[in-house]
């Protein structure tokens, strides 16, 4: 009965929860260059600097890149459309036909000409937006006194304890997710640029977000990139694409990641899906993207004794 009171609480209040759950994130990440800059100003003008370029710098990106993303969306749709339509395309019909393709292309369709939909559902309006940043704002200003604060809901035994395990999983995790995917969408980008793909912004940004789906995202994204290119540049090119890829792909696994995800534990594939399933049947999309932080506090929490949390707070 309590969990299920829970639930409707969360679907209730669900567009504040992801307001002040993004909120915290930008947050989150933008507390450690602030941090950095703090050392040789105060921190009230570092949290300036900082969000003034950070925040300027995600408007221009929007600015340029947002234009040049719809546009490169929308062409690449419309080449798919000319795909499908394709008298000679008998080979593949029956598959297009059973993944009920034109439908999907339709459905991107519109959310690529209404300007990306994406976003605009993510943040409802303007005035969203607005909200987001003075929150992300004020919770850089009084970051500390907020976090003390909702610590006094956590007894005091382990107080700290649960302190630490939070900057562990869900801080660590955004951060390095962040960079994962920022990594991911400029390699990509460069490599398809190379191999002269003409939607290469485009397939480079769908490369890193599907990325960040956990458990799959790696596999994934790899794999509907070098479909969509085969259907709007034909099978060569997709080889080429799938190789590049999957180059990109293994250098983040294997040389980037385990230096981000260094502090963070792995979790098992049957627990990963299980919290996956879990958190999108509580909170939807947001639900699935926490599970996984919420997963790793939960083995942190549980795998590791009292007196070793205390010994890495000291040495933090």
């Amino acid at each position: 009965m309590c969990g299920w009171a829970i639930i409707q609480l969360i679907n209730y209040f669900y567009s504040v929860i992801v307001i002040f759950t993004i909120s915290g994130t930008f947050a989150a990440l933008l507390n450690y260059p602030v941090q950095k800059v703090s050392r040789y100003i105060p921190r009230g003008f570092s949290i300036a600097i900082v969000c003034t370029t950070a925040f300027g710098l995600l408007i221009g990106l929007i600015a340029v890149l947002g234009i040049e993303v719809v546009n490169q969306g929308q062409g690449f749709v419309t080449s798919l459309l000319d795909f499908v339509q394709d008298s000679d395309v008998n080979p593949v019909e029956n598959f297009l036909d059973s993944i009920n393709i034109e439908k999907m292309i339709q459905a991107l369709q519109a959310g690529l000409l209404t300007g990306l939909g994406f976003v605009q559902g993510a943040f409802s309006n303007f005035l969203s937006l607005i909200f987001i940043v003075v929150i992300c704002v004020y919770m850089l200003i009084d970051g500390i006194k907020i976090w003390s604060a909702c610590l006094k809901i956590v007894p005091i035994e382990i107080r700290d304890r649960f302190s630490l395990t939070v900057q562990k999983s869900f801080i660590g995790f955004f951060r390095a997710q962040f960079l994962l995917v920022l990594f991911l969408s400029i390699s990509g980008f460069i490599a398809f640029k190379i191999l002269g793909v003409q939607y290469a912004l485009f397939l480079s940004i769908i490369l890193g977000l599907i990325d960040v789906i956990p458990g799959v995202g790696g596999t994934l994204c790899v794999i509907i990139v070098s479909l969509l290119v085969f259907l709007s540049e034909g099978g060569w090119m997709a080889i080429k694409v799938l190789i590049a890829a999957t180059i990109v792909q293994q250098i983040q696994d294997n040389l980037i990641s385990p230096k981000l995800m260094k502090d963070n534990l792995n979790i098992n594939p049957v627990f990963l899906f299980f919290a996956l399933f879990v958190g999108e049947k509580i909170a939807g999309i947001l639900g699935i993207f926490l599970s996984i932080p919420i997963a790793g506090m939960l083995i942190i929490w549980f795998s590791e004794p009292q007196d070793q949390d205390i010994f890495l707070e000291e040495h933090q």
